[in-house]
């Protein structure tokens, strides 16, 4: 008996005898008020028709319910032909059985139905990430709480919201005025600005959590903030103009940076604040301080990579500094790996590894620093989940300086305990899948870009081990991911028809 396919693969699932439970209008769904929400929701978007819309105890019913003494988010799903019972250990784990539970449906003969099967299921990491770029090219709200339900339905349970950058700054402070009014308008290419008001932030904030997300705010300094130089032109330093930055001028367009003008190309690293002045911290405690009492969620990120126009000794002074702002205010900071090298960094910041599957010029050295202090790391290998590179066939989109583009296998086919040496689970936070868009416009894009590899990720980020899940093969997840084709295009995710999938028909 074939088992039905459930992407992130659980850590539990069984077939279990007997017929499937028949999905009709005169279902029940009874229980928690917003998981049934969901769950409607989700039924009426997988088999386009109004269905579960009985009332009272008439018709075959689903429960959903919170109880039980599992571990956090996780839940247990019993199906037969006479019932549905989700339970939740919590609300989270209640609506990630939802999210199951909606894989589940499938057409049958006469109508719709969920296979009998039982399945009990519990992440292996705390933090399930992704990450939104909305400084290179700015992405409005609908479009943030799109990304959001896409994640959501994949038992994502953080929103890192890439917030500044030298294109752009994308977040109004009232501490702050100057660097919506002047640094808000530029994008890559040329393209329109643009800013989330404080109004809009708090928006994304609570869809997120109604969605049992959390957002992770990012202010990138000391490096990429040459957007802070239209509104400042006090607190930054004269861009450093390399051959690479040239070189990336002529490859992909755009002009040579230049203090006070807004700069619309890709290159990266030429920029960085004024680390030896008082004012400089001065604006930081404003920005980190203003963010943090918007943001209910437990981190702030304070960037940290690719500082390539700050000396070292000035780098480890600006990261011990930020980090300590940041942790006095009663957040604990996250950092790019390389802020790793700042020997007085404070002690709880995370850490955040985008080096490669096989890290290369002791990215994992600085990585390793973190979990020294005490502290864990997210793992977001660029040459793995970084969902902007280009696929090996498709669109031209993308970028493919990550060891060249992307497939859906090299996606898949990693193990975060294995890639940093002398890292383990108990030092790994979580999985970040970040989404960088110097080529990305749209929904449309993000859509295209993300789907399959965001799975691919979620799989690393909530799925047992490879070595603890027969699960958890390229083999299993491509046969398991194809079958989600249908979910997808109804729920108007315009997901890229990889070669590598074979996807189901309905």
């Amino acid at each position: 008996m074939s088992l039905p396919a459930v992407v992130p693969a659980p850590v539990s699932i069984e077939a279990a005898t007997g017929a499937p439970f028949p999905l009709t209008p005169d279902t029940v769904v009874s229980g928690d008020a917003d998981a049934a929400s969901a769950l409607r929701a989700l039924i009426s978007a997988r088999t386009g028709a109004s269905r579960a819309t009985g009332s009272g105890t008439e018709g075959t019913g689903i429960e959903l319910r919170i109880g039980g003494g599992g571990s956090a988010e996780s839940y247990t799903i019993a199906v037969s032909e006479a019932s549905v019972v989700v339970t939740g250990t919590d609300a989270p784990g209640l609506f990630y059985g939802v999210q199951t539970l909606g894989q589940l449906i499938t057409r049958a003969d006469d109508g719709w139905a969920i296979p009998a099967v039982a399945i009990d299921d519990a992440p292996r990491f705390a933090y399930r990430g992704v990450m939104l770029d909305v400084a290179r090219h700015f992405h409005d709200v609908a479009t943030v709480k799109a990304y959001v339900d896409r994640a959501a339905g994949l038992k994502y349970n953080a929103l890192h919201l890439h917030l500044t950058d030298d294109q752009g700054w994308r977040l109004a402070l009232d501490s702050r005025p100057e660097l919506v009014e002047k640094a808000s308008a530029s994008a890559v290419g040329g393209d329109p600005g643009g800013f989330f008001t404080k109004a809009d932030y708090r928006e994304i904030v609570e869809y997120a959590a109604a969605h049992h997300m959390i957002v992770v705010p990012e202010i990138d300094v000391p490096g990429h903030t040459h957007a802070v130089g239209l509104a400042y032109p006090e607190l930054v330093e004269e861009p450093v103009i390399t051959d690479h930055i040239r070189e990336i001028a002529r490859d992909y367009g755009g002009e040579l940076p230049v203090n006070g003008v807004p700069y619309d190309g890709m290159a990266v690293g030429f920029s960085s604040l004024k680390i030896g002045e008082e004012a400089t911290y001065d604006f930081l405690a404003d920005v980190f301080g203003e963010l943090a009492a918007m943001t209910p969620s437990p981190y702030i990120h304070l960037g940290g990579d690719e500082a390539l126009g700050t000396p070292a000794e000035d780098f480890a002074v600006f990261v011990e500094r930020a980090s300590a702002i940041v942790a006095d205010l009663g957040k604990t900071p996250i950092a790019w790996h390389e802020a790793g090298a700042a020997t007085g960094i404070d002690d709880s910041t995370i850490g955040q590894f985008w080096g490669f599957v096989t890290p290369t010029d002791g990215m994992d050295d600085k990585a390793r620093a973190f979990v020294a202090n005490g502290a864990q790391l997210i793992l977001s290998p660029a040459d793995a989940i970084y969902l902007d590179m280009k696929y090996p066939t498709g669109p031209e989109q993308g970028l493919t300086w990550a060891n060249g583009p992307t497939s859906v296998e090299r996606a898949y086919s990693w193990e975060p305990s294995d890639v940093i040496a002398g890292i383990d689970d108990d030092d790994i936070l979580g999985v970040e899948a970040p989404m960088w868009s110097e080529t990305i416009r749209s929904l449309d894009d993000i859509d295209l870009m993300a789907f399959p590899r965001i799975a691919a990720a979620a799989e690393a980020a909530w799925s047992p081990s490879t070595r603890d899940s027969d699960l958890r093969t390229w083999e299993s997840f491509r046969a398991r991911v194809g079958t989600l084709g249908p979910l997808w295009t109804s729920l108007g995710i315009g997901f890229h028809p990889s070669e590598e999938i074979e996807w189901a028909a309905e």
